[in-house]
């Protein structure tokens, strides 16, 4: 486990380095690939006005651009909180070998940065979430998945 606190210390570090220069929230990520950290992220929310630049994000991004691939199959993920479900579903996209994470979703929630309302409404039904969700153009929209479909040239992933 001595590999595994150093990279997870690594993590903890750059969530305190983003913080710090005001990047925004305290969270930090690094993918590693064997023994050498690939990518790397701290939360960039508030310093680049995007909601997506979670720590895990920028780290993802970072680790497939230097390794020319969108798939991290034979990575790891070190985060230094649980993360969230917009991150969860990032991770499960990218497919790395394990997550190891350090403080927890309660941690977070404790100092103002709460998922609760996401994980409350993945489960509701459509009509019943906070945020109006409709279906509108699908009979066209339609016609492009049934071209992706018989494509002969596509990447699956």
């Amino acid at each position: 486990m001595e590999r595994e606190r150093k990279f997870i210390l690594e993590a903890i570090e750059l969530s305190r380095k983003g913080m710090m220069n005001n990047h925004g929230g305290p969270f930090g990520c690094i993918v590693v690939k064997g023994n050498e950290i690939v990518g790397k992220g701290n939360n960039q929310v508030t310093s680049s006005n995007d909601p997506t630049a979670h720590a895990e994000i920028v780290a993802i991004r970072d680790a497939c651009r230097n390794l020319a691939t969108f798939q991290l199959e034979d990575c790891e993920i070190y985060t230094s909180c649980e993360p969230c479900p917009m991150c969860m579903g990032a991770i499960y996209w990218a497919r790395p070998k394990k997550v190891f994470y350090a403080n927890t979703r309660v941690d977070a929630a404790n100092i103002g940065f709460d998922d609760s309302l996401i994980y409350d409404e993945l489960v509701l039904p459509l009509d019943q979430r906070k945020i109006a969700i409709e279906c509108i153009g699908r009979d066209e929209a339609i016609k492009v998945f049934e071209e992706w479909d018989k494509k002969s040239d596509k990447i699956n992933y």
